[in-house]
């Protein structure tokens, strides 16, 4: 690593080594060789002929130019950058150099959009996997968290205010559903996803008709051809010079989603950490602050609606790019797709890194959780104990305003005075209620207010998320390894 020039944190100490190889120029290029392959035995299984009537790319060009699909001589392909001044074009001499028999067939017919945009397509195909990937690993912890502490009582929260309560696993599905939303989104645009093809300079495919001598259906099936060689079904129908810059919308659109689903699940948990209910993992000798030894920050959270907030803003990128193509193509796309297409998987791939390494560790704090509750379960329990005074034939608008006073006056005492909720007791020592303070105390079981969430929790990991995560066994096991 050198220390006198910026480098970029997602390589440095976000993103797995998996996506930085996916965005990295070694793949690039041998995606481009493989690219020029696929266009001349397309050609080649097409019969194109040169001038005297030959195969124009012959069987014996094709092996030589597998030959060295790999050994790629990139000090040949940078020499001659700095005399040409173009990437595509320098590398293509160099491929020649390696294989001088193969030299004038290579690119033939084709233009830089041709290995340009088509790379541009696998890749993002490639990375979308590898988040998909993670993503179902992400979900299959919580799951497991979820299904482990489906029937624990918890306080609820809207508005950040006491509410009804719930369960932890029933929270944890919260989280779930929305990656799995994710996870729908990430199948679709999957299932979409085609390559550019071999278009031409304005997508007319004008020069690819000069080499076929006007046949359409020749140059029709060179389209489908390269698609099966590079392992898409399908080319994009029509196009200008490069594909629809509105395609790295939908892709980004979907990282900013999985984004917005990391940073919800993230705030969840910074909270909870302040309520000390739950904790992220924490490490033996990790430090939480370098002034208060006895800190322990929810950092990893923090990390992650960081990286959350990158991805949700950088999306704008793409938009922007997509709205300001001129006709068949401009090149104000190209440094901005170098920086926020990359980035912004290289930033999810982070994210779900440490969502899995979070959901992984989290540590539950069953008594503090059961404290807070038992807290506030007095005030939730109100309206069963007025209609069991009810039924022994009390006035229920009577009931309501003296439960109403009670919850005031024992409401104070906690915030004001800092003692416990005694709640309870005053409506034990009110002749209008029937039952004496154990019976409402015996009546204080969180379980008899969660209503169905255990259950709920056991029915949607069974029906909706096991059958995905069964469906996907092949992908899980994921290690997460954070680098900090």
């Amino acid at each position: 690593m050198s220390n006198d020039r910026y480098m970029s944190p997602l390589s440095e100490r976000y993103a797995s080594k998996e996506m930085q190889y996916i965005f990295s120029p070694d793949k690039k290029f041998r995606t481009w060789r493989k690219l020029w392959i696929a266009l001349a035995e397309a050609e080649n299984e097409l019969g194109l002929k040169n001038e005297q009537g030959m195969p124009a790319v012959t069987k014996e060009q094709i092996e030589e130019l597998k030959e060295h699909a790999d050994d790629i001589n990139y000090d040949v392909a940078k020499e001659r950058e700095k005399l040409v001044r173009h990437d595509v074009m320098s590398h293509v001499y160099a491929y020649g150099v390696q294989c001088p028999n193969a030299a004038g067939i290579i690119h033939l017919g084709a233009t830089s959009c041709y290995v340009g945009d088509n790379t541009d397509i696998i890749i993002m195909t490639e990375a979308l996997n590898l988040v998909r990937k993670k993503l179902i690993n992400a979900i299959d912890v919580l799951a497991k968290f979820a299904d482990k502490y489906k029937e624990m009582p918890t306080l609820a929260f809207t508005h950040f205010q006491p509410a009804q309560p719930t369960t932890v696993g029933k929270r944890a599905t919260l989280w779930i559903q929305e990656f799995m939303m994710d996870l729908e989104d990430i199948d679709y645009v999957l299932s979409t996803m085609k390559l550019l093809g071999s278009k031409g300079t304005t997508g007319t495919q004008a020069s690819f008709m000069e080499l076929f001598d006007g046949d359409e259906e020749k140059v029709k099936k060179l389209d489908k051809i390269i698609a099966g060689k590079m392992g898409f079904s399908e080319c994009f129908p029509v196009s200008g010079q490069t594909y629809s810059r509105k395609l790295d919308t939908r892709v980004l659109n979907v990282l900013a989603g999985i984004a917005a689903s990391a940073h919800k699940f993230s705030n969840d948990i910074r909270l909870l950490q302040h309520l000390k209910e739950i904790e992220e993992p924490f490490e033996k000798n990790q430090i939480g602050s370098s002034a208060m030894a006895y800190k322990r920050n929810p950092m990893r959270s923090e990390r992650i609606a960081s990286l959350s907030r990158y991805i949700m803003s950088d999306v704008t990128n793409a938009m922007y790019t997509s709205a300001c193509q001129w006709f068949e193509r401009t090149l104000d796309d190209s440094a901005n797709k170098r920086l926020s297409i990359p980035e912004g998987f290289l930033a999810a791939d982070g994210i779900l890194s440490l969502v899995i390494n979070v959901s992984d560790g989290l540590v539950v704090y069953d008594k503090v959780i059961e404290k807070h509750l038992m807290s506030e379960l007095p005030f939730m329990a109100t309206e069963n104990i007025m209609m069991d005074a009810v039924k022994a034939g009390g006035n229920r608008q009577e009931l309501h305003e003296q439960i109403r006073k009670f919850s005031m006056e024992a409401g104070e005492n906690v915030k004001k005075y800092g003692k416990e909720n005694n709640l309870l007791e005053l409506i034990a020592q009110d002749d209008k209620f029937p039952m004496g303070l154990e019976e409402l105390k015996s009546a204080m079981n969180p379980s008899k207010y969660t209503g169905r969430a255990a259950s709920q929790v056991s029915e949607y990991i069974s029906g909706v998320v096991k059958p995905v995560l069964d469906a996907n066994k092949d992908l899980l096991g994921v290690e997460a390894e954070i680098n900090v």
